[in-house]
């Protein structure tokens, strides 16, 4: 990501680079780029992602503060993007899309095509159409100083930190929206197996956003579930009660064309569009398992 920040058109700006608790540290690279950038390195016990950039916001310099994942690389103009909306469009707090690079792996496109698609997350990332109040994700993600300063930081650590703080800056009235055109490019997982045990987690922290925010719970969010419970109950109908087990095999024949095409024309490659509905159904699985296990014993049972 340093590299991508370099070639940034905008220039007013600093890098702070936080290592939460890794073994094999960073700091050798960060220094590599002190000729290039204004850049900051700090080092500290892990305290989780939300703590982390708490930690950033209290040594940082500016007036505005934008969180990246460290996997993400940054589009040249993307700083000159932001800076122009915030002059014409004043904003609180922001967020904005991901996509896939060209120099991507088929599986990191397919991974990142399913958790941008309509057909899998109704269009609340990064969609100016998308359901319900914006949240900006901190893969991508600017509040203001003054934000910082009234709101504070992270209350939690993981486990939907970022949407939490999203809600929070919604209730103290500050302005947050989306900015369409400050897109980065997003690595995410590089297999299915990571791609699997990373959505089950985000299942989980959704039921953990509910217990800081029931309101927020949304008819969206169900599906997922549904969709893991739906394929359970075909499964069962196939072998118990095989007419109706063929009409739910008909929905989901239709919802996996759907995919396929969808993420055919999107990435116009074959091979993505299949890895493409693997992603989708991993998605939906894992996210609804986790929802589901922390809904029974976090809402159910009412355990801590």
């Amino acid at each position: 990501m340093l590299e991508t920040l370099t070639r940034q058109t905008y220039k007013q700006f600093e890098v702070l680079v936080i290592e939460d608790g890794s073994k094999d540290d960073a700091e050798e690279i960060v220094k590599s780029f002190s000729g290039k950038l204004d850049v900051h390195y700090f080092k500290k016990h892990n305290e989780g992602q939300g703590f982390t950039r708490n930690f950033g916001f209290e040594r940082a310099k500016g007036d505005y503060f934008v969180i990246f994942d460290s996997d993400c690389l940054i589009p040249e103009n993307y700083l000159e993007v932001v800076n122009q909306h915030l002059q014409t469009n004043w904003l609180d707090a922001y967020g904005g899309p991901d996509d896939a690079h060209s120099s991507f792996t088929p599986v990191q496109k397919a991974i990142s095509y399913s958790m941008t698609s309509p057909f899998t997350t109704g269009g609340i990332r990064g969609n100016k159409k998308g359901i319900g109040q914006f949240h900006p994700r901190s893969f991508n993600m600017g509040v203001s100083r003054k934000v910082w300063e009234t709101v504070g930081g992270f209350i939690i650590t993981r486990s939907g930190e970022d949407i939490e703080y999203s809600i929070r800056i919604h209730s103290a009235g500050f302005k947050i929206g989306l900015i369409p055109d400050a897109k980065v490019y997003h690595k995410r997982r590089t297999n299915f197996l990571q791609f699997y045990k990373q959505l089950h987690f985000f299942g989980r922290a959704r039921i953990n956003v509910y217990k800081f925010f029931p309101q927020e719970l949304k008819w969206v969010h169900f599906f997922p579930a549904l969709f893991s419970l739906g394929i359970a109950v075909t499964l069962i109908l196939n072998v118990f009660y095989l007419p109706l087990g063929i009409a739910f095999d008909i929905i989901y024949v239709i919802f996996t064309l759907l995919i396929f095409f969808h993420g055919w024309l999107k990435n116009k490659t074959l091979k993505v569009a299949f890895l493409s509905v693997i992603a989708a159904f991993t998605q939906l699985i894992a996210y609804g398992l986790g929802f589901m296990q922390d809904f029974w014993k976090r809402v159910i049972l009412k355990r801590s």
